[in-house]
Parts: structure tokens; C-alpha cells; sequence
């Protein structure tokens, strides 16, 4: 079997860590799928744009290998992990994912999309419009993922870590509101229930506070059991004092970190 791709994803989330664990959680973070010319793939896009959501079949292309189980967002109650089958985890025998997005427009070769979970870079296989008279079933039963229905927290913001967020926001592609409310909305610190890769997360159960870490930012929160509630306090830089005066910058951000630590001691 032979199969290669018909184009690729470009959007917000480059590292893994970015990427939702499901794609209707990015809402608002518009991508665009950009197809390979000279396939006749005009053809191929007519009528797809009376579709409100298309499904995007992909590559998991940074993944390497398989695992016969996995530890899920949220686990199944008494278990750690769950079989592979029984999973969307993207380390599959065969790097496959698939994904239901928003189509928001067609254009050309280029279907501008949004709700992704795609990194950017993705190599895309196919694309199929939804129906929801044969796609959707909502009563269908949906196993140990029922049991995790209604676990949501809120997750909120002080007025100091808003303006932070402006502040970087403006001069940076980063959005760490956005990440936070990704990675924190399911709770349950008490302990690491997420794939380390992607959460990046510490936890002081004492104090009930906790840091995630987003590429070289860092987000400080509190959390609290009862309420099922996070309270995103306040940013840092994530480079000591000693890295951000070295002349080394490799990820080429440390100007913006130095105006953010000087405006924000």
C-alpha cells in the first residue's frame, strides 16, 4: 500500500505540548490546509464548501513507534492506563489521525479551517466532508470516557496575568491564555495524569498552586478542589537572570523577554 500526501497543515500550534487534545478546544485559532498544485485537487474540492466541517485524515509525522497502552487526559477510574484501541493517542502501528474541523472557507488549493488539532506541518492524507445523518451518534455509548463527562474546571484569569498576556500577545505569536485553558480545564493535580511532553507542569498540592510552562514563558496558578476552579495569577520569563544576559538566544525570543522582565519586576 502506497499513500502520500495531498498537502499540508499550517497553523498556531508548532510543538506538542500547542496542540489540543481535542481539536474543538482551539476554537479561534484559525489554520489552513494547503494542497499540492498540479493533482487536478481543484476538481476534487468542488461543492466541499457547503460543508460546515470536513474530516482531515493526516500523519502523526514526529511520532516514532507504537505503544500497546496509554495514560489518557483523564483515566479511567482505578486504572492508569488504557489500551492503545481504546485511545486517540497518536503513538499508533500505523501514524494515522483523524480529525473533525471547522471548514470556514475554500479557496483555491487553500481550505481555511478552524477547531484543529494539528501541528503545524502536518502532513494531510485526505479529506471527507462530515454528514451528520451518518457521522453523528450522540447517543452511542462512548466506555471509560463516559466516566469522565462533566470533569471540566473553570478556568479564569486574575487581571495581572491579562495584561501580561496583552503584552506578549501583541508582540509575539504566543497565546498563553489559550494554552492554559487547553491544558488545565480537566483538573485533577492531585497527580500527573497528562503525557509530561505536552502538560510541562508542577504541582504544590500544600498551597494548591502550580506552574505550567509554555515554550520559555511560565504560567503560575492557583487551583481549588471544591470550586473545580484555576485562577491563572501571573507570567514569568522562564530564563534565569544568567541565561537572558548570554549571548546564546536559540529559540531567537530573548528580546522580548528581557523588555518583559525589565517592565514586569
Amino acid at each position: 500500500m502506497e499513500i502520500s500526501p495531498i498537502g499540508t497543515f499550517y497553523g498556531d500550534a508548532v510543538y506538542k505540548y500547542d496542540a489540543p487534545r481535542q481539536g474543538r478546544l482551539f476554537a479561534g485559532h484559525p489554520g489552513r490546509i494547503v494542497l499540492n498544485p498540479g493533482r487536478n485537487f481543484e476538481m476534487a474540492l468542488r461543492d466541499l464548501e457547503g460543508f460546515e466541517r470536513i474530516w482531515v485524515i493526516f500523519q502523526f509525522h514526529e511520532n516514532g513507534g507504537w505503544r500497546p497502552t496509554t495514560r489518557p487526559p483523564v483515566p479511567p477510574k482505578g486504572k492508569d492506563r488504557v489500551g492503545t484501541f481504546a485511545s486517540r493517542s497518536p503513538y499508533r502501528p500505523n501514524p494515522i489521525g483523524l480529525s473533525c474541523v471547522r471548514l470556514l472557507k475554500v479557496d483555491g488549493l487553500t481550505l481555511y479551517v478552524d477547531e484543529s488539532d494539528l501541528l503545524n506541518g502536518t502532513p494531510v492524507l485526505d479529506i471527507k466532508p462530515y454528514i451528520p445523518m451518518a457521522d453523528a451518534f450522540p447517543d452511542a455509548k462512548a466506555g471509560w470516557v463516559e466516566e469522565q463527562v462533566g470533569d471540566l474546571w473553570a478556568v479564569e484569569m486574575s487581571e495581572k496575568f491579562a495584561e501580561q498576556n496583552r503584552w506578549i500577545a501583541e508582540r509575539s505569536s504566543f497565546d498563553l491564555e489559550s494554552f492554559a485553558q487547553v491544558q488545565l480545564s480537566r483538573g485533577n493535580f492531585s497527580k500527573d495524569v497528562f503525557d509530561s511532553s505536552r502538560r510541562r507542569l508542577t504541582i504544590d498540592e500544600n498551597s494548591k498552586t502550580g506552574v505550567l510552562a509554555y515554550r520559555t514563558f511560565r504560567i503560575h496558578f492557583g487551583y481549588d478542589d471544591v470550586a473545580r476552579k484555576v485562577v491563572l495569577e501571573h507570567i514569568t520569563s522562564g530564563y534565569t537572570p544568567e541565561e537572558l544576559h548570554s549571548s546564546e538566544d536559540k529559540y531567537g525570543d530573548k528580546k522580548i523577554h528581557k523588555e518583559f522582565v525589565d517592565l514586569y519586576k
